[in-house]
């Protein structure tokens, strides 16, 4: 029998079957009020959210970064997320900023607000407790690119291509740079954002900006595959080791390992921990509960 539970979603209290796929949209809309700009899916552990915009070539305008922030935070210390899958709707994954958003007619005070929140959902997608996968097929360009380089994950076609070209329309893509310059070597970084030159996927892969190239009809199930890989896991062990990941690689060598050191004994004080090694030796599968209990001080 499914099980029933109660979300609080962006579209207000729903239920939510196991048995079956939760599809919503934002409240966000287009200018056209039509579609809205991102839509939203849940099932058995991974939500995927979809960028909703492709005749603005789903833009980060400020309504889809709040959107895109928005479902990205809903529910997610629910132990029934495991990880999240960012994809596109239509030829491009994202263009990057809506340029009309940062003429001198929206203000100073608009465009703060535009690179605050842009900044915001890019660290959130590092900070948040579950892993974040792009699924690119097509263009992902200024912060669209950024958004890629801020998953962690990003399976991509073989005819996507990625460009910081913001230097050709006058605006240096330095925030995108952030997520770029922690991807790919710094001498490729600064080609891509000197020239705005766009790279092939088979480049971003060797440079480091993406996981893996697939053909476009194996896009989604090798994207998903990795998903459910995922889920197989323990949620609080896939989440202190993706926060302890992210904390380590700030840092130097010898501090980085005083760090990981003393999270992998706190990963065995896990009650998942504990259970994973018990498993091992009994030669069995583990039987998780997803809770970050402890099994010892």
């Amino acid at each position: 029998m499914a099980r029933t539970f109660l979300c609080r979603g962006v579209t207000g209290v729903f239920q939510l079957s196991r048995s079956r796929t939760l599809l919503s949209g934002s409240r966000f809309y287009s200018q056209t009020e039509a579609e809205p700009l991102t839509v939203t899916q849940q099932n058995n552990g991974i939500r995927r959210i979809i960028l909703n915009n492709p005749k603005k070539r789903n833009a980060l305008s400020l309504s889809m970064l709040e959107s895109l922030r928005e479902n990205i935070l809903t529910d997610v210390d629910s132990e029934e997320l495991r990880v999240i899958i960012i994809s596109a709707k239509g030829p491009v994954f994202s263009s990057g900023h809506d340029l009309k958003e940062l003429t001198s007619s929206q203000g100073r005070d608009y465009h703060t607000k535009v690179f605050h929140t842009c900044s915001e959902v890019m660290t959130l997608i590092q900070d948040i407790p579950v892993p974040v996968i792009a699924m690119v097929n097509g263009v992902a360009t200024a912060a669209g690119c950024q958004l890629v380089a801020s998953c962690d994950v990003a399976v991509v076609t073989e005819k996507s291509t990625f460009a910081t070209p913001g230097v050709n329309v006058g605006l240096f893509c330095s925030t995108p740079a952030v997520a770029i310059g922690r991807a790919v070597p710094r001498k490729v970084a600064m080609e891509m954002l000197f020239t705005g030159t766009p790279i092939s996927a088979h480049d971003a892969l060797l440079h480091g900006l993406v996981s893996k190239v697939v053909p476009e009809e194996r896009l989604e199930e090798e994207t998903l595959a990795i998903a459910k890989r995922v889920c197989q896991a323990s949620r609080p062990v896939v989440a202190l080791g993706k926060a302890t990941f992210q904390r380590q690689m700030a840092q130097g060598r010898d501090a980085a390992y005083a760090t990981a050191s003393k999270v992998m004994v706190d990963n065995l004080a896990l009650r998942d921990g504990q259970e994973g090694i018990r498993a091992f030796i009994e030669k069995r599968k583990p039987v998780w509960s997803h809770k970050a209990e402890k099994a010892h001080d």
